[in-house]
């Protein structure tokens, strides 16, 4: 059993995964900070110093924060949009490093026989016509 676990825990998908979910939460970290201190003060600058998280209705004693969540959406939003353009922005740089590092592949022995016998054909037909 404690072998079974060995091979489990220590086989390289499971530590590559770990590493993932590590840089993800501090990348998450990142772009979180990003939002709030950079974007949505801008964002909010740009539409007339409007802040959502101060949108509460008091209901007896309780009170419900829906600013809090108003302004989470928005956070959300604008971290979708922003993944979104990074993503296409590195889809589109891929494509172009793909296309320069396309590799012609070696025909074998039988392809590279009838691509021969056609190109015969084409001759034989070309000197037919003239």
């Amino acid at each position: 059993m404690w072998n079974e676990f060995k091979e489990f825990a220590f086989k390289g998908n499971i530590v590559d995964l770990a590493v993932a979910v590590v840089i993800g939460g501090a990348f998450g970290a990142i772009v979180t900070s990003f939002v709030e201190n950079i974007i949505t003060p801008l964002i909010g600058m740009l539409a007339g110093g409007i802040d959502f998280t101060n949108l509460k209705i008091t209901v007896g004693n309780a009170e419900v924060l829906y600013g809090n969540f108003i302004q989470s959406f928005v956070d959300f939003l604008i971290i979708a949009f922003a993944i979104f353009f990074a993503i296409r922005f590195l889809s589109k740089f891929k494509r172009k490093e793909e296309a320069a590092e396309e590799v012609v592949e070696e025909l074998d022995a039988q392809e590279q026989l009838l691509t021969e016998i056609r190109d015969l054909l084409k001759e034989q037909n070309q000197a037919k016509q003239n």
